[in-house]
């Protein structure tokens, strides 16, 4: 073989075992590509002027006059609902997707009180700008708590409850999840990288199966949390992570006078700090095929539809099999 090409050949194997160049985002996920336009909405909060991106995807489907807001998770985005939005404007709704405060494209503000009521207070105020006076939630894992705590503060603005994976299903602390504090928090979300990031949801979010499209999240979440504002998106995501531990909804589920429909993939084991707990309560903690059963015997008007061995994410994991159980269980409340 000729020289040159045995050196041609050399660097190509040192080129592909060299891993590319991580992405890195702005500190309200600036360069990160969202599937639909995305805009802003600025308002005052506790004495400052913040911003929600959102998106606001109108039916390409016959309207039906309704509208769904998507509330994300805590390692998620309004992007990463991608997928259910197109499905939803298929089927004739309005859909809005924002960016709750101190999450991807919205402000992460030095001090902020965070707490369910301010996140559903500001979603409050960004539909009565967009002119929508009633509409159903749908909330994914942290965003499930949300659209609960909305739909307890809004009963009569919230048309339907459906909640998918949400956390919340039990009390972690009464359980004896150790507490971290928020400088704690703060010192582990520092450390944020796409390898941990790309573990712990293969492991948590998707039981031990990973799938090439899931790359663009891990890459979302990292690139935030390693760009420019680093410091200031892991302490405000300290801060969000006390405020999840710390405000349970569990005790208020029997509380929710919304239809409600449960979406939960069953194989799902998340829980907030469950690393840190003792072996003895790990081993009970966000056993969803259990967690389900129970909140829909606790939710007045509740419909539970299982997704038998799919993880934290159902609407990711099998999206047109999710789509089409969402779209019936909404049209059935």
């Amino acid at each position: 073989m000729p020289p040159n090409r045995v050196l041609y050949i050399a660097g190509l194997f040192m080129a592909s075992s060299v891993p590319a160049l991580a992405a890195t985002y702005g500190p309200e996920l600036q360069g990160f590509q969202y599937p639909y336009p995305l805009a802003h909405f600025s308002f005052e909060s506790q004495g400052k002027t913040l911003q929600m991106g959102y998106m606001d995807v109108p039916a390409s489907g016959k309207p039906n006059g309704r509208s769904v807001v998507l509330m994300h998770g805590k390692n998620f985005c309004a992007a990463t609902w991608e997928g259910s939005i197109k499905a939803l404007s298929d089927a004739g709704y309005r859909v809005i997707a924002p960016d709750q405060i101190g999450f991807c494209t919205s402000s992460k503000p030095e001090h902020y009180q965070y707490s369910f009521q301010q996140l559903a207070l500001n979603t409050h105020q960004l539909l009565e700008k967009l002119g929508i006076p009633k509409a159903t939630l749908l909330g994914h894992s942290t965003g499930g708590m949300l659209a609960t705590r909305y739909a307890l503060m809004y009963p009569a603005q919230t048309e339907q409850l459906a909640l998918v994976n949400p956390i919340g299903l039990e009390d972690w602390k009464a359980l004896g999840v150790p507490y971290l504090s928020v400088d704690q928090w703060y010192r582990r979300e520092l450390k944020v990288s796409a390898e941990s990031i790309r573990q712990y949801q293969l492991n948590t979010y998707y039981v031990g199966r990973w799938k090439p499209e899931y790359e663009r999240w891990v890459d979302m979440y990292a690139g935030l949390s390693n760009g420019p504002g680093h410091k200031r998106v892991a302490w405000n995501s300290a801060l969000i992570y006390d405020m999840i531990y710390s405000q349970p909804v569990y005790y208020e589920f029997k509380d929710v006078q919304v239809p409600t429909l449960l979406l939960i993939g069953t194989a799902d084991n998340t829980a907030i700090n469950k690393a840190m707990a003792p072996p003895e309560v790990k081993a009970k903690l966000g056993n969803y095929a259990v967690l389900g059963k129970q909140v829909a015997k606790l939710i007045p008007h509740a419909t539970l539809v299982e997704f038998p061995g799919l993880g934290h994410a159902p609407q990711m994991e099998e999206p047109a099999r999710f789509h089409q159980a969402l779209l019936q269980g909404l049209n059935a409340l």
